[in-house]
């Protein structure tokens, strides 16, 4: 059966947790974006290390993640947080402290001001009516994730991410959602978990036996779907205020 339309039984959700990168804003776009200032950098440096970096940087985190996927739900998974700039400097002769001052610098403050122009329509809506019903919103994330908030100009808590000292697991763990589960009280029977991954973070939910809804064009055998903040399933949760301009 097709569950894209499957109505969500709001009154029976307390916590929403929603992932950040792709699901709260138009990531293709602000790639574009970056490309677009990676590439000027690349013409006044004579250069284009800074763009070979990062696309290595970003393969190897998803090489990380795809080996936490495969390992049982007890064994103890590579130190991500060393490995990722580790694995990435020995491809370019590299020390691992450069290539986290160049992710810092390219992924994570450079792309802060140009957040707010890629935000998902609705969104602010969304989180309002949220907020007004009396239901908890959190983010779940493999990357920081609070600066992001800030410029997409939405408010949550709490605020778990993957590069937490305490948390430290890539998605699909599930450590970063059972933390959030457990500092907002909420049981995983009564939580949410909104995304735009299935083998990320539909996967994460389902360990923590918590209920997944994906942004996705295609529907999905195993879990919920959707296309818009618009669509008729947030409808009942949408707060009847003016959208912010995105």
């Amino acid at each position: 059966m097709n569950k894209t339309y499957l109505p969500i039984e709001w009154n029976d959700i307390d916590l929403v947790v929603f992932d950040v990168d792709g699901t709260l804003y138009d990531q293709r776009r602000l790639r574009m974006v970056m490309l677009g200032q990676l590439l000027q950098h690349s013409w006044q440096t004579r250069s284009l290390q800074t763009l070979r970096v990062l696309r290595t940087f970003r393969r190897v985190r998803e090489a990380l993640g795809d080996a936490a996927a495969q390992l049982a739900p007890d064994a103890e998974p590579e130190d991500f947080m060393q490995a990722q700039y580790a694995r990435t400097a020995r491809v370019h002769g590299q020390t691992p402290e450069a290539v986290r001052q160049l992710v810092e610098e390219w992924l994570e403050q450079r792309p802060l001001p140009s957040l707010a122009a890629c935000r998902y329509p609705q969104l602010d809506l969304l989180f309002a009516g949220l907020h007004q019903q009396g239901k908890q919103v959190a983010v779940f994330s493999d990357y920081p994730a609070a600066a992001k908030l800030d410029a997409l100009s939405l408010s949550a808590w709490p605020i778990s991410c993957a590069t937490d000292p305490s948390i430290a697991r890539l998605k699909p763990d599930p450590r970063g959602l059972l933390a959030v589960l457990r500092q907002s009280g909420v049981p995983a029977s009564r939580a949410l978990m909104v995304g735009d991954r299935f083998d990320r973070d539909a996967e994460a939910a389902k360990r923590a036996g918590v209920r997944a809804l994906i942004r996705s064009a295609k529907p999905h055998p195993e879990f919920a779907t959707f296309r818009r903040y618009d669509d008729a399933l947030f409808k009942p949760v949408l707060s009847r205020g003016v959208a912010m301009p995105a």
